[in-house]
């Protein structure tokens, strides 16, 4: 399936977003290295369903404009560009799915704005209170946000040797390819990392609130940075149903190493098209 993309104006920045499909949106948010491409082998399950896609770069990544103050980057701005996303689009409601740094701004769109969003199929990451609560375990799986902070000094690294260090965190070369496509481009990585750097805290344990929609969480015994622990505790943040599923095998890049397990799993929870 050929992804056309168009350029939409949200927030003062130009947004690069698939438009795929007719029927009931979903809004799909991809997470870092990634950019709408990690979703190449779902959005055609989601379209050939009847649903139409919704699939942006979110700011700084793929063809998406790259504000160069780090403070751009901050969990807010980043939410704000989902809600006024949906808002230029003329969508009030909509069915999300998100993963990795994409479900992290999608728990938050959730939490913030409970009317805008239908339910909620979040990969990986867990509530964010789950996840800054995830204690010591998740704080080892995350070590690599401490060496994101080091300005420069990790894009140097990153970079060297074809990337040696990037490839080692990721452990996934049959993906490599992309990311390296991606972030070789003038800033990108920069861009990417400052998600890390404007945002600190949101490893800091603390409180938020209960969701208020319904949740769907999906975890992979191959992810090599969050536990399941931090995604099964946010059952204890749902003031609506909650659901979990843990597949086998995948990597942290399920929609890339499973979608054959996913995709049903999406198609279930999301319902028929049309279907309140």
């Amino acid at each position: 399936m050929d992804f056309q993309r168009r350029k939409i104006r949200v927030n003062g920045i130009d947004m690069s977003v698939v438009v795929a499909g007719e029927g009931q949106d979903v809004l799909l948010v991809h997470g870092f290295p990634d950019t709408h491409r990690v979703w190449r082998h779902v959005i055609p399950a989601l379209v050939s369903a009847g649903y139409r896609v919704i699939a942006p770069d979110t700011r700084g990544c793929g063809d998406t404009e790259m504000p160069a103050a780090v403070s751009a980057y901050r969990i807010e701005a980043l939410v704000a560009d989902l809600a006024g996303l949906l808002d230029v689009l003329g969508i009030q409601k909509v069915r999300l799915v998100a993963h990795d740094w994409g479900a992290a701004q999608a728990w938050r769109l959730v939490l913030d704005h409970p009317q805008r969003v239908d339910r909620y199929v979040a990969l990986s990451v867990g509530h964010p209170a789950a996840y800054s609560h995830g204690g010591l375990a998740q704080k080892l799986k995350g070590y690599y946000i401490l060496l994101f902070q080091l300005r420069g000094v990790t894009e140097f690294l990153a970079t060297r040797l074809d990337w040696l260090l990037f490839r080692m965190i990721a452990r996934y070369p049959e993906e490599m390819p992309e990311w390296r496509a991606a972030l070789s481009r003038p800033g990108r990585l920069t861009a990417g990392l400052n998600y890390y750097r404007a945002n600190p805290g949101l490893a800091v344990p603390r409180e938020y609130p209960a969701a208020r929609v319904p949740v769907f969480g999906i975890w992979s015994t191959g992810d090599l940075f969050l536990t399941e622990a931090q995604m099964v505790g946010s059952q204890r943040y749902m003031n609506a149903p909650w659901r979990y599923e843990r597949i086998e095998g995948a990597n942290h890049w399920i929609p890339l190493s499973a979608p054959g397990k996913l995709n049903p799993l999406l198609l279930e929870f999301l319902g028929a098209p049309g279907v309140e």
